[in-house]
């Protein structure tokens, strides 16, 4: 028998690990990007109009970053007892750290918008 996507999401489980994927993926994409702005600005002098390597990493980023998101707010759809969450139960914890991670996965987001802004609009390596 098939079992869907949302089924396969609902069987992972979120952990610290999983906590600090997002952030991860913006610090590396925050690398990708001043290293991609060094090499271009030293071999070509100027950034090219519309940077195509540049624009995959962003959206390789930020479709690794929704899918982290997604898993995590599928995690706190976890049924469990209603708040306030002071029982200390293996779900609250689990809803907790998914919930984190979902915010961080948002926060994150951001932050790869924000860096590939400048990247995108500036053409000058001055």
């Amino acid at each position: 028998m098939k079992r869907g996507i949302g089924h396969r999401v609902r069987e992972l489980k979120v952990t610290l690990w999983t906590l600090i994927v997002p952030p991860t993926l913006w610090a590396a994409h925050f690398l990708f990007s001043y290293l991609w702005a060094a090499i271009s600005c030293e071999k070509v002098g100027y950034f090219a109009r519309f940077p195509i390597t540049f624009a995959v990493g962003t959206g390789l980023a930020l479709v690794l970053i929704v899918a982290s998101g997604l898993i995590a707010w599928a995690q706190t759809r976890t049924p469990g007892t209603p708040a306030p969450h002071d029982g200390g139960t293996d779900i609250d914890r689990l809803r907790f750290i998914a919930y984190s991670t979902m915010l961080l996965a948002g926060l994150s987001f951001v932050a790869v918008v924000f860096t590939a802004i400048p990247v995108m609009l500036i053409g000058d390596c001055r």
